[in-house]
């Protein structure tokens, strides 16, 4: 269980869902790993937030536990899609916990946001990767399937033609060095959806990932995104941790989760 996520489900506010998808890993494979490192290294932390006054114990947490991951990743996808739309239904706010980038396609998918939100180091708009469409390279583009615009802060790497579709109006690319500005722009009710890749981070902050990418943002960088995106968000993911480091990633990974929750509890009276 997610240290302090004590709610029951059935009413909870948030519910944290495992989703240790790890089949399309292109390099470093781990991720499966990363819904129960996330976990334990959240151990640690103080039940009580300074900046919002609350306590974590106190914000209605629920952790529904794992969805295990089958050898069909669309019927994978498919069955994550309901879990998390079964919680959206009841009005509480999914916090997936992957696992592979991929499964951020389900939530979306369940959630239907106006507005995709993303931390990463790749663009992730590949139609298919190495001939799979399900690839956690394509993220990006399955989420502009659902959502009208899709918002990558931090990237700094991708192919030619993700470039040019990166290009295109409907996407906007923040590079790491330009982060610390930006501000959500978001319109009247637009409903974000919030997807962190811990590979957003430089690799010195968080190594424990399948595809580094030097030159990365900061963790700060990464807690104020996350901070002001929050209050517009119907959902968010922690994905891409693996088990090849000490904890960083996965700490880092924990850490924002709670900010997230703190951030949008603190705006959203339940």
């Amino acid at each position: 269980m997610f240290p302090g996520a004590n709610a029951d489900p059935a009413g909870a506010d948030y519910v944290v869902v495992g989703a240790p998808l790890d089949a399309s890993t292109t390099f470093e494979p781990g991720a499966r790993f990363g819904p129960r490192r996330v976990r334990h290294f959240a151990t640690p932390f103080d039940d009580y937030d300074q900046r919002t006054g609350r306590q974590f114990t106190d914000c209605s947490v629920a952790d529904h536990g794992d969805v295990g991951p089958t050898d069909d990743v669309a019927e994978y996808l498919h069955f994550l899609e309901g879990t998390v739309g079964d919680y959206a239904d009841e009005e509480t706010v999914p916090l997936l916990v992957g696992g592979e980038h991929t499964v951020t396609v389900a939530a979306v998918r369940a959630l239907d946001p106006d507005v995709f939100v993303c931390l990463d180091a790749h663009l992730d708009l590949y139609e298919a990767y190495a001939g799979n469409p399900l690839s956690h390279a394509t993220v990006t583009r399955h989420a502009l399937d659902v959502a009208d615009r899709a918002v990558i802060l931090g990237a700094r790497t991708g192919s030619e033609g993700e470039w040019d579709r990166a290009a295109e109006s409907d996407v906007t690319v923040v590079p790491p060095e330009d982060v610390a500005d930006w501000t959500p722009d978001l319109g009247s009710g637009e409903r974000a959806y919030l997807s962190v890749d811990v590979d957003a981070a430089d690799p010195g902050y968080a190594p424990g990932t399948g595809t580094k990418e030097p030159f990365g943002l900061e963790p700060r960088e990464m807690r104020d995104v996350v901070r002001s995106v929050a209050p517009h968000a119907v959902g968010v993911d922690v994905v891409e941790v693996n088990d090849r480091d000490d904890g960083q990633a996965a700490v880092l990974g924990a850490k924002l989760l709670r900010e997230f929750v703190f951030s949008h509890a603190d705006a959203n009276t339940f």
